[in-house]
């Protein structure tokens, strides 16, 4: 019973707390691929519209990377090529997942 009452403070403050509203799709990034960038966990780092923990797609973008450097920077990152951020973990993308993100990525303006 005290080991219940020890927990009831933890769990009113858990419940007080709301899940976060799911985000709005960008309509600036086709559907397909904003269901891929949701799938891979992309879209839990990076947006079009601000910083987040890493680099917003624009910034990405503004790199002009090649479609296959992007696709090598997602499996093995290179931290000193984005300096202030956090760095990266490797990601494994299926290769044709990932080649439809990255021509997105390389032709984005």
């Amino acid at each position: 019973m005290a080991k219940v009452l020890a927990l009831l403070p933890l769990l009113l403050i858990l419940a007080a707390f709301k899940p976060a509203p799911r985000p709005v799709a960008d309509p600036t990034i086709p559907a397909d691929i904003q269901a891929l960038l949701d799938k891979y966990g992309c879209a839990a780092c990076h947006n079009m519209e601000r910083k987040l923990v890493g680099p917003k797609w624009t910034e990405i973008a503004a790199k002009k990377y090649s479609a296959k450097r992007i696709a090598q920077l997602v499996e093995k990152p290179e931290p000193a090529n984005w300096p202030g951020y956090i760095p990266m973990a490797a990601q494994k993308v299926p290769k044709a997942d990932m080649d439809k993100i990255a021509k997105w990525l390389a032709n984005l303006k």
